[in-house]
């Protein structure tokens, strides 16, 4: 976190205002001794247990600074490849033509005409795509990008539009897609083939992940050996009154 502010001057001014506004709170809630307050008391009580539970499990449980070794890291990595795995991508570029799924018969049919003439101008020798969606298309999020709508994998291309990009060769474009809301002109700028992400960019990421089942491992065993050494029983009459009572209270 302190890391991160650091980054953000904004963020970290932000933060210091905060911690400010906290301590003259604090400053008054003390001053009035809310502190004294018997429900005050018991919330603090318990807050002081869960940390004191916390830190020292903490130290017990946390592994060796230099836990997960190279192997151990290798060895996850092959056996999460599969989850990995990133899908194949398309860079696309688009011509829209927008017109509601229940737009009347006017409407369609000056949709349709838009649609046959950016048709015909991409038919042209040496037609330029990018200036043909500056021109004509309707979305105005990738108009002043030539088109290009970025990155997509499979799974978020609706199926329709799947169909006719998968197989398309690059810089080909589609036939007018029609979606609900509009006419869709699609063109094939790159691909990307599906490919297992390297170690060198999830290594962080499973690292962490390691320590942490790790940490998770050792608090189990701990716990359940403490209960070895200190076998605990319940009172069920008495837990069952407490949930009377809590019911109660609860109406």
């Amino acid at each position: 976190q302190k890391a991160a502010l650091a980054r953000d001057p904004a963020a970290l001014s932000q933060t210091v205002r905060s911690l400010l506004a906290n301590r003259l709170v604090l400053k008054e809630a003390l001053a009035k001794k809310w502190e004294q307050r018997p429900d005050v008391t018991a919330q603090l009580a318990r807050l002081r247990e869960s940390v004191i539970v916390e830190t020292y499990l903490q130290s017990l449980t946390t592994p060796p600074a230099d836990f997960p070794g190279e192997q151990e890291i290798k060895a996850v990595y092959e056996a999460n490849a599969s989850a990995l795995l990133v899908p194949r991508q398309f860079q696309l570029a688009q011509v829209f033509v927008a017109v509601p799924k229940d737009a009347d018969k006017a409407t369609e049919e000056k949709a349709r005409k838009k649609v046959d003439e950016v048709t015909r101008k991409l038919k042209l020798p040496g037609v330029d795509f990018a200036a043909i969606a500056k021109s004509e298309s309707d979305d105005a999020d990738s108009t002043e990008k030539g088109g290009e709508i970025g990155w997509l994998t499979e799974a978020q291309l609706r199926p329709e539009i799947r169909d006719r990009i998968t197989g398309l060769a690059k810089a080909a474009y589609t036939d007018p897609i029609r979606l609900d809301d509009g006419w869709h002109i699609l063109k094939l700028i790159d691909t990307k083939p599906a490919q297992t992400r390297p170690l060198a960019e999830v290594r962080d990421t499973l690292v962490q992940r390691i320590r942490e089942e790790r940490v998770e491992a050792n608090r189990r065993a701990y716990v359940a050996e403490l209960l070895k050494q200190y076998p605990a029983s319940v009172n069920e009459l008495a837990l069952s009154k407490l949930v009377e009572g809590l019911a109660e209270e609860a109406r």
